[in-house]
């Protein structure tokens, strides 16, 4: 059984679940990459996850296996029953979800830990992870939870926001066609039930299980109905799973022994992509809109194209395919040196109604404010003081709300 954990904690949010379940199965926990401390190699997105995950596998000899994943390590979860369902047998969705939230949300998220760093989402960790009579009764495992959170890699949380705020499988659920358990917490308000739901009604054969009196972290809220959940599901599933034998240890007679948990995956380097053919003009428009999204982000894409009409589709076209399909997606330039190059066109231009947008996008980019304020001296001395006097004013209110954290 592998075991995956939640963005921000580490394999030992799964403590209390191994004694039970290494009774019956092999376990093997892993941490995420930047978190516990495995090596902090970024990974892009969740298949990259899952495709490391798999190939860490492959070296162990593992070639099927149950999955239990929570939130991030769900997602990892369910690619993997989508890409390789001949390796999943069965498959176990704690506080997870097909969509989590927006890719803006996700996005910010990443712009306040690249300018405040993880003190404030760790500060905020208990409230979105336990109930407030948990969390008031158990301090020591706030400390936990928060300690967790501030010892992780930040380029490697911010990644992690980067692949959720990409992921989106509601199209796909259909396909996931090994036995699901969709597990949630009753009072988690970060995926909670309406997502479990969404689950429950995509995967053919999937069932929910609401766990009362826990939040997001149900693993650790309440263990122990965690802990029967997965037993009752995994042995149900992998009964009935006759397409390929699971390796279960022998349950020696007397007192069980202590099971040691495995080493954290070991980080491997992606493989190298192929050399893809040129895309065709609708391909263009398609990576174009994708590449336009992620820049600028899901509420001003949505807001032009509601303003758009039949005067000025053709010209949106145009821009997202050209500029966005085209010159943003060309690999000459980093996405951080195309905002420091936008930014001062858009100062020299005068175009400054553009300029708060962009802002945006230079932040989610990887910008920190100090590097904005220098492209903004830098255009301060070729591009007049008036210009960059108005910048400044702009950019600086931007700034203010997009890196302020959450009261």
């Amino acid at each position: 059984m592998v075991i995956g954990p939640s963005l921000g904690t580490t394999w030992h949010m799964w403590d209390r679940q191994v004694p039970e379940l290494s009774q019956h199965w092999r376990v093997f926990r892993y941490d995420l990459p930047g978190h516990g401390g495995a090596p902090a190699h970024a990974a892009a997105s969740v298949a990259d996850l899952a495709d490391r995950l798999l190939a860490t596998l492959d070296g162990l000899g593992v070639q099927r296996f149950g999955y239990a994943g929570c939130s991030i390590g769900g997602a990892v979860g369910a690619d993997l029953a989508l890409r390789h369902p001949h390796r999943v047998a069965s498959l176990a969705l704690v506080a997870s979800s097909p969509r989590f939230g927006t890719a803006d949300e996700f996005r910010r998220r990443g712009v306040i830990v690249r300018t405040n760093g993880l003190e404030p989402m760790a500060r905020t960790a208990p409230e979105h992870w336990f109930t407030p009579g948990f969390a008031a009764a158990q301090p020591a495992i706030v400390e936990w939870a928060v300690q967790m959170v501030r010892t992780t890699d930040p380029g490697c949380y911010i990644a992690a926001c980067e692949a959720l705020a990409a992921f989106d499988i509601r199209g796909a659920l259909g396909r996931i066609g090994v036995p699901t358990l969709v597990l949630v917490g009753a009072e988690d308000q970060v995926t909670g039930p309406a997502e479990a739901r969404t689950l429950v009604a995509g995967i053919p054969d999937a069932r929910l299980a609401l766990v009362p009196g826990a939040s997001h972290l149900a693993p650790v809220e309440q263990p122990a109905a965690v802990s029967d959940l997965l037993l009752t599901h995994f042995s149900t599933a992998w009964q009935q799973d006759t397409s390929a034998a699971i390796p279960v240890l022998p349950h020696a007679p007397g007192p069980a022994a202590s099971a040691a948990p495995f080493a954290p995956v070991a980080e491997i380097a992606p493989p190298a992509a192929p050399d893809a053919a040129a895309p065709t003009s609708d391909e263009r428009y398609e990576q174009g809109t994708r590449v336009r999204r992620e820049v600028l982000g899901d509420s001003h894409v949505d807001a032009v194209n509601a303003a758009s009409d039949a005067f000025t589709e053709d010209f949106q076209e145009l821009v997202t395919r050209y500029a966005w399909g085209e010159v943003w997606s060309r690999d000459g330039l980093d996405r951080r040196t195309r905002s420091c190059i936008t930014l001062t066109a858009l100062v020299a231009s005068g175009h400054l109604e553009g300029l708060a947008a962009h802002t945006r996008a230079a932040l989610r980019n990887g910008l920190t404010p100090a590097e904005i304020k220098e492209v903004l001296l830098q255009t301060a001395v070729y591009c007049g003081l008036p210009a960059a006097g108005a910048a400044f004013a702009v950019v600086g209110k931007v700034i203010q709300e997009e890196t302020t954290p959450p009261a």
